[in-house]
């Protein structure tokens, strides 16, 4: 696995844990899982996010693997979970990551 996210990179997982108060949500009724990308450039990207077949479901745990297009550009990135249950509208800390240039 790499250590460095490039441009272009296709398969990247993005995993991000829901929590409300500190504690982690159970995901097994969302109606929606999303991930929001804002790319260096600003534009706002929206992906679907999945959960895991192992059971982490219930530990509030979603993903996301990058397909053709979405790591686009050089520079600093910032993603953020969203999810919909009965009980309300949820989102997780924003992170920031770099996607590096290739040679």
């Amino acid at each position: 696995m790499a250590s460095e996210i490039h441009v272009n990179d296709i398969g990247t997982r993005f995993l991000c844990t829901v929590k409300d108060s500190g504690v982690v949500v159970d995901l097994s009724s969302a109606s929606l899982l999303q991930i929001n990308f804002r790319k260096p450039d600003d534009e706002i990207i929206t992906r679907t996010g999945a959960t895991l077949t192992d059971g982490s479901v219930v530990s509030g745990v979603m993903y996301y693997d990058t397909l053709a297009g979405d790591l686009d550009e050089a520079g600093s990135y910032k993603l953020q979970g969203k999810v919909t249950l009965s009980a309300g509208t949820y989102y997780t800390n924003i992170h920031t990551f770099k996607v590096h240039c290739n040679l």
